[in-house]
């Protein structure tokens, strides 16, 4: 495309001209967080936003109630932003899901004036349930996604980051079923569900000093018993399983079951694992589009740190990662100013609105807007 350049400086002035808008979309969020597959407030706001710059919206989309696709123009080029919107149980948006949905309606509103010099044909898709649901899983079993040529996202973190290195994670539902007695006067004859899950524990325990450092084993008990005087007959609980990648993941998987197994072998207790998700994968960079992103943050001041903490971001887990199996994909991070509050903590979430996430979800808004210009028309090295 002749004139690149004005170009990005259209896209530039779009999103400048768009920032109340943008903002505005952002805090709303923020203020009515909603969790996994329950986003519907939150798509419906996203899918607006785009709806008034002229994109074509195809609410439930897939089946999914809270996923939503968004088109506009009818370029070769096919152009897919990833916008996420659901928060955390308990912590809200502490990760920072309201930044990234108007962070992907801002490039995508400054992308469609644009749309046929450039080539493009724009999706943009709302992602529910990333916080451990797998809504883009899902979305890709169902067809989504297919046949992009670029793929793209960006998440708030500590620092500004480039390049995502995700875990690959599986998410479970374990439960053991013992049996209920009278805790003094007939201990007997109960099956502690409970000791159960304490030996799987300190089995998991134990295993981790075999495991490898790019393997993670964490998880909660969401149902411990009902009354100390009752051997309790069920538990519960949540865990998640991180690797390297996909491989080194199903390895891990069966060994941290053994130690699930080893409780309900213990204490006659029988054990049920169910996955709450399909299984999130390693992610796969797409180079010159990383390094377009990269050279256009920095044009917009953007510098990326190296703070080996607050770099971590780029770790944890996500379902972009299998997007980015199918076809090519850039995930960076944008720095919101938060040291010392870092992703997941209450403090973080405070820190998802205000002055300095406003300039990152201006700044990554043009920067992906200008990345998917560069790539579309070539201008790439």
């Amino acid at each position: 495309m002749a004139g690149v350049d004005a170009a990005k400086k259209r896209a530039a002035d779009t999103v400048a001209g768009d920032a109340e808008r943008l903002i505005r979309l952002s805090e709303q969020l923020h203020a009515h967080p909603e969790t996994a597959w329950q986003e519907h407030r939150s798509a419906r706001w996203v899918a607006e936003s785009l709806q008034e710059s002229g994109f074509t919206i195809t609410p439930a989309y897939l089946g999914l109630d809270t996923a939503f696709l968004a088109t506009f123009g009818s370029g070769p080029f096919r152009l897919g932003l990833c916008a996420e919107y659901d928060a955390l149980p308990g912590l809200g948006h502490a990760c920072g899901h309201n930044l990234i949905a108007a962070i992907t309606a801002g490039a995508a509103r400054a992308l469609a004036p644009l749309a046929d010099a450039a080539g493009l044909t724009i999706e943009v898709y709302g992602t529910p349930a990333e916080e451990g649901g797998g809504g883009k899983v899902e979305l890709l079993e169902r067809g989504a996604f297919a046949g992009l040529d670029l793929a793209m996202m960006a998440h708030p973190a500590p620092v500004d980051v480039a390049e995502a290195e995700p875990f690959a994670v599986s998410h479970s539902h374990v439960a053991f079923q013992g049996k209920a007695s009278h805790a003094a006067a007939y201990p007997e004859q109960g099956v502690n569900a409970a000791d159960a899950f304490t030996i799987a524990q300190v089995a998991i325990g134990l295993l981790r000093q075999q495991l490898p450092h790019t393997v993670r084993v964490h998880g909660v008990m969401t149902n411990g018993g009902e009354a100390p005087n009752a051997i309790p007959a069920r538990t519960e609980g949540r865990w998640y399983v991180r690797a390297e990648d996909s491989a080194q993941l199903a390895e891990t998987e069966q060994k941290v079951w053994r130690c699930f197994e080893a409780g309900a072998l213990a204490t006659g207790s029988s054990l049920e694992v169910t996955p709450e998700s399909k299984p999130y994968s390693e992610f796969r960079t797409y180079r010159p589009a990383l390094d377009a992103y990269v050279r256009n943050a920095e044009e917009l001041g953007r510098t990326f740190g190296r703070d080996p903490v607050a770099r971590r971001m780029n770790r944890a887990s996500t379902d972009m990662g299998n997007v980015s199996q199918l076809v090519p994909a850039i995930h960076p991070y944008v720095g919101i100013g938060s040291l010392p509050a870092l992703n997941h903590q209450p403090e973080f979430a405070a820190h998802c609105v205000g002055g300095d996430a406003e300039k990152a979800l201006l700044d990554a808004a043009t920067a992906l807007a200008w990345t998917a210009l560069d790539v579309a028309t070539g201008d790439v090295r």
